[in-house]
């Protein structure tokens, strides 16, 4: 039997395409599989934030490229052996693909970053796209939904879907750094919110520096 439970990494329309790079490189870090839907709104933004265009045919290549990547657009800032990840790629108008069904096993889903068309989406159960039906399937489910909304402000619509995915048990992360930590370069603000995100589905990580109770640790890092 095959004894694989990915995690879907859904990446939506909005700004924030480096929160996605870090969440997926601390997954395959930590030995993790991801189911990886890249909406099409989101390849305009990740053309638009690193220059690397996402295609379905060369997806593990394009990957590699994007998470190779520093949050400053620096390339080759990390080195990511995709070609060896156990990663697979889903096309985002694939409505009959694995995560659309709940007998297709998983662990959870994260959604990184979430646009505000995405949350209202998800929380209507409008399941207009493969991001979006693998949402509603991991609630339908009860299993583990993070929504990393990446916007502002919030219009109260918005809100109100946001009350909505939390009373159907997902959690809302707003993408949004600390500085207790001790940040350094924008970097570190960026994997500040990709752990918070994979400390929600407790999957462990080294990604930022953790609160110990003590004032004055994050201006005394390095």
């Amino acid at each position: 039997m095959n004894s694989r439970r990915p995690w879907i990494v859904g990446v939506s329309g909005a700004s924030g395409t480096p929160y996605a790079a870090a969440v997926l490189r601390a997954l395959l870090a930590a030995g993790e599989s991801v189911d990886l839907v890249v909406s099409r709104a989101s390849r305009l933004t990740l053309l638009d934030e690193t220059g690397i265009a996402y295609r379905d045919a060369h997806w593990r290549e394009d990957l590699g490229r994007w998470l190779a990547r520093g949050a400053d657009g620096k390339p080759g800032a990390f080195e990511v052996d995709t070609s060896a990840a156990d990663v697979r790629h889903w096309a985002a108008g694939d409505l009959a693909a694995g995560p659309s069904s709940g007998s297709y096993a998983v662990k959870g889903m994260l959604i990184v970053p979430a646009s505000t068309a995405c949350v209202a989406g998800v929380a209507l159960g409008l399941s207009k796209d493969l991001l979006q039906r693998a949402a509603s399937v991991t609630l339908k489910e009860r299993r583990p939904l993070v929504v990393a909304v990446r916007e502002t402000p919030l219009n109260g619509q918005t809100l109100r879907h946001l009350v909505a995915l939390d009373e159907a048990g997902a959690v809302v992360l707003p993408a949004s750094p600390a500085f207790y930590a001790g940040a350094t370069h924008i970097q570190d603000l960026v994997d500040f919110v990709a752990g918070r995100v994979l400390d929600a589905v407790g999957v462990p990580h080294r990604l930022y520096r953790r609160w110990e109770g003590e004032l004055g640790g994050g201006s005394a890092r390095g």
